[in-house]
């Protein structure tokens, strides 16, 4: 019960972090540092956040602009980096699987959504998700490794 709980909680700050005033003009869209995606290491301490991650990037793309297109395929990125970030825990690589997977697959979608060039919206979106990863995320895992948060 008490990973369920987790989870959903994980779910709800996700869905909070992208649709905050203010927090959403920069959430959405092909330049975009989604603050929210600093939780999508959490699988590196928590295999629960995986659902939570799912569930919450799935009901926050609701509300963009795309809405359902970004909904279920953002969903599955989220879903498929927050899985190789578990699978990579130990590793550098569980901060760059979800650079390389959002990258990919968001740019692809938001290409073909914004008719915006592949290569370039692709490394937009991993430059912001580096950025969102490599200093909130790696923040967030140092505290909660440091407070023993079970």
């Amino acid at each position: 019960m008490r990973k369920l709980i987790k989870g959903a909680l994980i779910a709800a700050i996700y869905i909070v972090l992208c649709v905050m005033p203010g927090i959403s003009a920069i959430s959405f869209g092909p330049l975009q540092f989604r603050v929210a995606e600093s939780l999508v290491v959490l699988p590196i301490l928590y295999p629960e956040a995986i659902p939570g991650l799912f569930i919450g990037a799935f009901v926050a793309n609701l509300t963009g602009p795309i809405g359902l297109i970004d909904a279920i395929f953002g969903s599955i990125a989220t879903l498929l980096a927050a899985g190789l970030t578990y699978r990579l825990r130990k590793s550098i690589w569980a901060y760059w699987s979800p650079v390389i997977v959002n990258g990919i697959i968001v740019g692809y979608y938001l290409h073909k959504f914004y008719e915006l060039p592949y290569l370039a919206t692709a490394a937009s979106i991993a430059v912001g998700e580096a950025v969102v990863v490599f200093t909130l995320g790696r923040l967030l895992v140092r505290k909660l490794r440091e407070t023993k948060i079970d």
